[in-house]
């Protein structure tokens, strides 16, 4: 029970950062883009939705070793994450897949910040 307490925990915290992040990144540098603020929300939800749960029911009962699985998780997310969000916010796949890189790896860099002893 505590593993799936941790899971919530963790999507909510990704959840929130990513979301953020790409409020950040389209409404201020990219504010020509023009993209709802719904899509963003909805967009910043189903890409951590689409991809966490695997991450952490799926992947672990294949991979045992956690530079492995770390390294396989981040590139995995990366990169289902850039297409849910070169679709719905229909932009390149070129920026998308930066964009999904920085929310991704901002969230996961601060949750290393938290859990840093």
């Amino acid at each position: 029970m505590d593993y799936e307490i941790d899971f919530l925990k963790s999507l909510l915290f990704t959840v929130s950062i990513e979301t953020v992040v790409l409020f950040l990144l389209f409404k201020l540098p990219h504010k020509s883009l023009n993209i709802n603020n719904k899509l963003l929300l909805l967009t910043g939800f189903l890409t951590t939705f689409s991809t966490l749960p695997y991450l952490w029911f799926i992947l672990p009962m294949v991979i045992k070793s956690k530079l492995a699985y770390t390294i396989i998780s981040e590139v995995a997310a990366v990169l289902v994450e850039s297409v849910i969000i070169k679709e719905l916010l229909r932009i390149s796949y070129k920026r998308a897949l930066g964009v999904s890189f920085i929310c991704n790896m901002t969230s996961f860099l601060i949750g290393l910040l938290i859990k840093w002893p």
